[in-house]
């Protein structure tokens, strides 16, 4: 009786905290966290010897730079941001945005400098959209605050909370629910190899946090999210078939292994006390560029980084999607988690969460299909339409941005 009690107030209670929205809502200012586009492996070898049993394709772009097609597909979600944010009434559909409506942050690595300035190529050809960032391959604490020490960080504190985000049975029971998937990477890339080679004899683990430095993956589990989004990124960059895992891989093996990819980051990545460490400076930003627009203020705030801080961020807010083409919760090339600033007709604001990628298949093609769904905040209300409170919002992301050191 008790119980059947408790569950009717909170549900009263929820009742009555939702606040009314009155249409029709105003779009007033957008803040977009987007990976970089299509890259090669970061290394060359791609892995080490004793993996795959033949060499792996060339590439012709250096180790982790923005591919020409991935130039090309990240120019398409600037066009389709531009679109949208036209059909939002927050920007004109054609020329160049008023100066200072546009604020456009990158890290200082060649792929997402490249890919801030392709987006901005689509997003307002020809215009002076400037592309803000630290001169390439000069570390940038915005973007790995653990590793530059621009929070405060517990290595054992980190450890519990990869601890936490274990099944039981712990990595074992992770690796166990990933066999499938590793036995068919172990045959893609060994092919007719029967010795030295493969991951499925590598048994997993996970190396504790240092200080500066977060917990890590070891074992099957480890190369075998490597493997795996090499093997996407393969195909997004519309290589030949035959040179996809050597002609082993299927369009439908490169979409479950993702989800070896995106098991890493909700270990590793995603755990509220790493998420909000490590995604603090870009928290910080998104937590400015989203307040009630003032005079001069951007009305479009895009910071540019790595597939690391969009799982942060999903980590954070307890976001999930799934676009076609990758596994759930996997960052897609180019993909974004878009937060809304919206007022309502009583003055009410609130902030509406979506995540906006290109379907796999539209990125391999470079045709201009994009996704967009609304994600849910599961700290806000659960509610139909999905928005959030803007208080309640600042609150949540400052619970990270308040993180960084002054």
């Amino acid at each position: 009786m008790t119980h059947a009690l408790t569950r009717a107030a909170v549900a009263m209670l929820a009742a009555v905290a939702l606040p009314a929205v009155a249409a029709p809502l105003t779009v007033e200012r957008v803040a977009i966290l987007m990976r970089h586009g299509v890259r090669p492996p970061t290394k060359d070898p791609a892995m080490p010897a004793g993996i795959a049993a033949e060499a792996w394709p060339m590439w012709d772009t250096k180790p982790g730079f923005l591919t020409s097609r991935g130039a090309q597909a990240v120019e398409t979600l600037g066009r389709a941001d531009r679109a949208a944010l036209a059909a939002d009434a927050l920007l004109p559909a054609t020329g160049c945005p008023a100066a200072g409506s546009i604020a456009l942050i990158s890290d200082s690595d060649q792929r997402t400098i490249a890919t801030g300035d392709a987006w901005a190529a689509g997003f307002a050809p020809g215009c002076p959209v400037g592309n803000a960032h630290k001169p390439q391959d000069e570390a940038d604490p915005v973007f790995g605050a653990i590793e530059q020490g621009v929070v405060d960080y517990d290595p054992q504190a980190a450890d519990a909370a990869v601890a936490a985000a274990l099944p039981a049975g712990g990595i074992a029971a992770v690796e166990a629910k990933e066999r499938t998937n590793l036995a068919r990477l172990d045959a893609i890339l060994c092919g007719p190899a029967t010795s030295a080679c493969g991951l499925t004899t590598r048994h997993s683990g996970i190396a504790p946090a240092k200080p500066g430095e977060r917990s890590k993956l070891t074992g099957a589990l480890d190369r075998g999210s490597t493997a795996a989004q090499i093997l996407l990124l393969e195909y997004a960059d519309g290589k030949p078939l035959s040179e996809v895992g050597w002609g082993r891989a299927t369009p439908a093996d490169v979409t479950a292994l993702g989800s070896l990819h995106a098991t890493e980051f909700a270990l590793l990545a995603r755990p509220k006390y790493l998420a909000a460490r490590n995604v603090a400076p870009i928290a910080k930003i998104l937590r400015q560029a989203l307040v009630p627009p003032t005079s001069g203020s951007p009305k479009v705030t895009i910071v540019v980084g790595h597939d690391t801080n969009i799982a942060n961020l999903g980590g954070l807010l307890d976001l999930h999607w799934q676009i076609p083409g990758f596994a759930v919760d996997d960052p897609a090339p180019g993909g974004a988690i878009v937060l809304s600033l919206l007022r309502d007709a009583h003055g009410d604001r609130f902030v509406r969460a979506t995540y906006r990628a290109q379907p796999l298949a539209s990125i391999r093609a470079l045709t201009p299909d994009t996704t967009s769904i609304v994600l849910d905040i599961p700290a806000c209300w659960k509610r139909a339409d999905h928005l959030c409170p803007a208080g309640t919002f600042d609150r949540l992301i400052g619970e990270a941005a308040d993180l960084v050191r002054r």
